[in-house]
């Protein structure tokens, strides 16, 4: 006799047993799983693909080699042709050049024809003197034109500061110049020697900006290298002109070539003497003259109206007198050129000074 146990067990046998059958059917019936299908499988390219390709690369590089060499050509041609017009352009900048000194050449001759014939020269690229003798037979002395090339090429000395003073040759020795000249005025002051009125160095007011009174002139270069000059009330009227250096004395002789009147006081005291006037030409040239004199006492020397008519009928510009009597002094290649009145060179607080 079945037990309780048992009867459950056959039960559920009896309900799951369709089930397991059509589990068992569906198996036998499963066709086999093809794995082969999953494997790699060998690529094939036809054979005229190939050639195909290999046609097209080759065409490829033979166009390549082609514009490399097309290239490399048209870059020939043109730095050919760079050259070329590199050439042409610098023939017409020399010719252009050429033709432009033209006049400055002829007026230079024009005026060095004027001053005979220079007795010593120095030539650089920064600077161009001639030295010549002057001798009109009521005075002697010397003439130095000067071309700034370069406006660094001149320069104004104060010594070692304001207040001391040295010999020309001491300034020029001091400072490797080539040549120099004594420049502005001065005052002597407790033992010693200060510039007079307005003096500017480089670039700079020594003692402040003083008004031109007492006939009183001021004279130097500017930054650009051109000689500036005159009387001056106002500090506005000089800074526009933008004066690198310069001294002051008295008087002023030559404006845009005409000349200026030289105040009575002037032509008299004294009527002779040593003395220093520079000017400049049209061309920016300078000129120098510097007249001996064996003393102040007005019997040697030139007068101011001589040297302004001399520096007139030169084609001199503008003209200033600088320090005369036994301050004049000429410096050239380390000599003492004129003869200093005082049988020595005179201690100057200031001094124009030229470099090679």
């Amino acid at each position: 006799m079945m037990t309780s146990l048992q009867k459950l067990n056959r039960f559920f046998m009896l309900i799951t047993a369709p089930f397991i059958g059509l589990l068992m059917y569906l198996l036998l019936l499963q066709p086999t799983l093809d794995l082969s299908s999953l494997a790699p499988k060998e690529a094939h390219i036809p054979q005229n693909t190939i050639i195909s390709q290999t046609e097209d690369i080759s065409q490829g590089l033979a166009e390549a080699k082609v514009l490399a060499e097309t290239t490399s050509s048209y870059i020939q041609k043109t730095t050919e042709l760079y050259e070329s017009t590199t050439k042409t352009m610098n023939s017409i900048a020399n010719m252009t050049a050429a033709q432009a000194r033209k006049p400055e050449a002829i007026y230079n001759k024009r005026i060095s024809a004027k001053l005979g014939t220079p007795i010593e020269q120095v030539n650089s690229d920064r600077i161009r003197i001639e030295l010549y003798k002057m001798n009109p037979g009521l005075y002697k002395g010397y003439a130095m034109k000067i071309k700034l090339k370069d406006p660094s090429a001149m320069k104004m000395s104060i010594g070692e500061g304001v207040g001391k003073s040295q010999t020309t040759m001491q300034a020029v020795a001091r400072s490797g110049a080539v040549a120099g000249i004594n420049a502005g005025g001065y005052a002597d002051a407790g033992g010693s020697r200060y510039p007079l009125s307005t003096t500017v160095a480089n670039g700079k007011y020594l003692t402040g900006f003083h008004p031109s009174t007492k006939d009183l002139s001021f004279v130097g270069l500017s930054k650009e290298g051109k000689l500036i000059g005159g009387r001056f009330t106002k500090q506005s009227d000089l800074d526009k002109l933008e004066p690198a250096f310069g001294a002051t004395f008295v008087p002023m002789l030559l404006k845009d070539g005409k000349k200026l009147i030289i105040p009575s006081k002037w032509k008299t005291t004294p009527k002779r003497a040593p003395r220093t006037v520079i000017g400049n030409y049209k061309d920016d040239q300078l000129l120098i003259l510097v007249v001996d004199g064996y003393d102040e006492k007005g019997s040697s020397g030139a007068t101011l109206q001589e040297l302004q008519n001399k520096m007139y009928k030169l084609g001199v510009q503008n003209g200033y007198n600088l320090d005369g009597g036994g301050s004049s002094s000429l410096i050239l290649n380390g000599r003492v050129v004129n003869t200093p009145s005082d049988g020595v060179l005179r201690k100057l607080p200031t001094h124009f000074l030229f470099f090679e």
